[in-house]
């Protein structure tokens, strides 16, 4: 079954969504009620989920990896086995 827009229709894409999520509502504890609302798009025709999900990644990957670079760079870098000398380029 292909779950892209062209394929699909709005009521069939409310319908994956939901089911990919696990029917979150937002008075649940711990959940992400923002997950519905991310996936809008999707249900709506706008956008395929590969690309909100590619969006999304691209987000979080830029936020917390940038955040785990800075951390690691105020350490010194990263620890390194073997030879440490720094290699001169010419």
């Amino acid at each position: 079954m292909s779950i892209l827009i062209k394929d699909t229709t709005r009521e069939e894409r409310e319908k994956i969504v939901a089911e990919s999520i696990g029917y979150i509502d937002g008075s649940c504890d711990g959940c992400m009620s923002g997950l519905v609302e991310m996936y809008q798009d999707y249900i709506d025709g706008k956008k395929e989920i590969r690309d909100i999900n590619m969006e999304f990644m691209f987000h979080y990957r830029a936020k917390y990896c940038l955040r785990a670079f800075s951390a690691q760079a105020k350490r010194g870098g990263p620890k390194r086995a073997g030879n440490t000398e720094r290699v001169r380029r010419t």
